[in-house]
């Protein structure tokens, strides 16, 4: 089960990636944006749900990062895979 919290904090910054970038302001600041949300559901996920992976806030964060920096990759991956470029 605990692949399933950290799928949750990947989908949750990629929504919430996908919101900024509809926003055209700011595109360069997603990976940031994706990271410290990640960092900040990882230590959230760790006081609030008794499977997630981490014990301590360090490697809740560091979860929590990989996690945001999964989203923008995963996104890259499926738009390099379907041949959909964004400008």
């Amino acid at each position: 089960m605990e692949g399933v919290t950290i799928w949750a904090i990947t989908v949750i910054c990629y929504l919430i990636a996908e919101g900024v970038k509809a926003t055209h302001k700011c595109d360069e600041w997603i990976p940031i944006i994706c990271g410290v949300l990640g960092g900040i559901l990882g230590v959230v996920a760790m006081y609030t749900m008794a499977d997630f992976p981490a014990n301590d806030i360090m490697n809740a964060v560091a979860i929590g990062i990989i996690s945001g920096f999964a989203s923008t990759g995963l996104h890259q991956a499926w738009h390099q895979q379907t041949g959909k470029h964004e400008d």
